[in-house]
């Protein structure tokens, strides 16, 4: 893992994982910071180096407190919402602003009968609107929610109001996605048939609702994210509570709502994950831990793991507070094919932290003649890495071969010249 940023007072604490826009950076919101303005929330730029620069500072007249991350629209700009804020009692905006952050569009503010408190993000549906929810609020007496959609241009239409009494859900707290069948697919993290421990739905683009699965404490409870589809057309997802320890799932769903608990988090291997799953390359899912004062892991401050469609899972990593701590944001496989995330605390400065998973570069050797041997080792595109060697194994230090190598592609070579001697010890780090 490298920490590629770390936050400090303005902007800080980031809740939302990133989005990779198609000019190759990164950007992403914070749920506090901001300028003059106060602790608003801001809206910020990261280059793949991890330089990172403000775009944007709410002013709570146009949103405040944004905990859901952004999406790039067919059209270049970035689409979001602030759960709260606006022009309406508090209840939360929707919003637009282009890559520069020159241009800033307020496109809805939520009145209460039509949501309140989107805590989730948009999607781009394919008919070109987007879709989300609201944690609260909705036309039915309302404090249970909505799904909506909403125009580029601000053209907003509630779709469904959760009903009072709770059996279809209540309170969605992730994004929709977007099936191939054209329907939308999320979950609710209360209500339900049965209890209060939350629900998977379906709604048609028109609005029509049918509920799918209703969780029991035993196969979970309380699912705060969204779901990703793999690549045998079910959706993988995660619940904060239930299973056999009370620390969390992960799960498989069929779309016709078959429920398989793939996998009980135990404390050492996380806690409580309340962030979304994203598909690999490799066709695992990669996710984090860490949605609770008690975050899991071996070092108590959260995790972030790979867990194969099967169930079985793996930690990759266990926070340790310096490289940040408190992770409730998903991951973002970035260009590079790398994952990308964020730490709401954490790092030196306290503020959160903004990180990236590689990898671990494995070195071989193949013989090039002439005494010469040709080193490769898995790498991503502008990674920078350096080899080292020495006589023998014994030998109690390193010296560089070749600093500052940069990656151009998924593998990287070099020749080596032995200069006479007849073995050799290599090794290859990433730099930071």
């Amino acid at each position: 893992m490298q920490t590629l940023y770390e936050f400090a007072s303005n902007p800080k604490n980031p809740h939302a994982g990133l989005v990779q826009a198609n000019d190759g950076n990164f950007y992403g919101t914070t749920q506090f910071g901001g300028g003059a303005s106060g602790e608003n929330g801001t809206i910020f730029r990261m280059t793949p180096d991890g330089r990172v620069a403000p775009l944007f500072y709410f002013d709570g007249t146009n949103g405040s407190c944004p905990l859901a991350g952004l999406i790039q629209g067919s059209d270049g700009r970035l689409y979001g919402t602030a759960a709260l804020g606006g022009s309406n009692a508090n209840n939360g905006t929707i919003f637009k602003i282009t890559t520069d952050g020159f241009t800033f569009t307020p496109l809805h503010s939520f009145t209460g009968a039509d949501g309140r408190c989107p805590m989730a993000g948009l999607v781009q549906g394919t008919d070109g609107s987007f879709y989300g929810t609201t944690a609260y609020g909705g036309a039915s007496n309302g404090t249970n929610g909505t799904v909506f959609k909403i125009t580029s241009t601000g053209g907003f239409t509630p779709l469904y109001s959760f009903p009072s009494n709770g059996r279809n859900g209540r309170s969605p707290l992730g994004s929709l996605i977007q099936s191939t069948d054209g329907n939308f697919y999320g979950t609710t993290s209360a209500g339900g048939a049965s209890g209060e421990n939350g629900t998977v739905f379906k709604i048609t683009p028109s609005g029509t609702f049918s509920s799918l699965f209703t969780f029991n404490d035993a196969n979970g409870s309380f699912p705060a994210a969204g779901l990703v589809r793999g690549a045998d057309g079910n959706f993988y997802g995660t619940t904060q509570l239930g299973g056999q320890n009370e620390n969390g799932t992960v799960f498989r769903i069929t779309p016709s709502g078959a429920l398989t608990t793939l996998f009980f988090f135990t404390g050492p291997n996380g806690n409580y994950p309340v962030a979304p799953l994203a598909l690999g390359n490799d066709g695992n899912f990669y996710g984090t831990t860490g949605g609770d004062a008690i975050f899991g892991g071996a070092n108590t401050f959260g995790t972030a793991f790979r867990i194969t469609p099967a169930g079985g899972l793996t930690t990759l990593i266990s926070f340790y507070s310096t490289n940040g701590a408190c992770p409730v944001a998903g991951l973002t496989r970035g260009n590079d094919g790398n994952f990308y995330g964020t730490t709401f605390q954490g790092g030196r400065n306290t503020g959160g932290t903004i990180f990236r998973l590689i990898e671990r570069p494995v070195l071989s050797g193949t013989n090039a003649g002439s005494g010469r041997v040709t080193l490769s080792w898995n790498s991503f595109s502008n990674g920078v890495y350096q080899v080292d060697y020495k006589p023998t194994v014994v030998t109690p230090t390193w010296t560089p071969l070749v600093m500052n190598v940069t990656a151009k592609s998924t593998r990287t070579s070099i020749t080596n010249s032995l200069q006479g001697a007849t073995l050799r010890f290599y090794r290859v780090g990433l730099l930071p």
